[in-house]
């Protein structure tokens, strides 16, 4: 178990104490909350982690070290930036990918554009929730002020690379 994972277990065992300090029905809603959270995730953790593992496998030799590698500096981190922005899914479907394209010699500073612009631009996202609820203007002001954030981003990680060496590591 990561580190991480032991302080999510800790800290949701804590919580689950303080359900249970303030009421036992609360924390009877709180656990059949969690039931029902499970129930909903599962299939998706259950298909998406396969089929990221499956598509990293289907990565052509050399495609990831030649587009993204780490010598391919801003292209590549360009590159990313922008696929991150058009990589549909959520993170059960982005990290693997990510992680597939390291094993295949993507640099880290493309994969940190790669997320960002995920992250960041999502149009899919864009596109089915923000675009329909926020509106065209408002969508058109964000996407113009942060469009550049993932470029900076990976610009930023191949700068502070040499403090991380171990971050292509995996």
């Amino acid at each position: 178990m990561s580190p991480s994972v032991l302080v999510m277990a800790v800290l949701a065992a804590a919580m689950l104490g303080l359900c249970f300090r303030r009421s036992p029905a609360t924390a009877r809603r709180a656990l059949a909350e969690t039931g029902y959270s499970l129930r909903k995730v599962a299939p998706i953790v259950l298909i998406a982690l396969p089929m990221a593992a499956f598509l990293s496998e289907l990565i052509p030799d050399g495609w990831a070290r030649d587009w993204l590698g780490p010598e391919s500096g801003l292209q590549g981190i360009a590159i990313a930036a922008l696929a991150g922005g058009f990589l549909p899914g959520g993170p059960f479907v982005a990290f693997p990918l990510v992680l597939g394209f390291l094993k295949a010699g993507a640099g880290p500073a493309q994969m940190v554009a790669l997320i960002s612009g995920w992250a960041i631009l999502g149009l899919h996202r864009t596109l089915t929730w923000e675009l329909p609820v926020l509106g065209a203007r408002f969508v058109a002001l964000r996407l113009t002020a942060c469009c550049l954030l993932p470029l900076l981003a990976g610009l930023l990680a191949a700068w502070m690379l040499p403090w991380f060496p171990e971050a292509a590591l995996r």
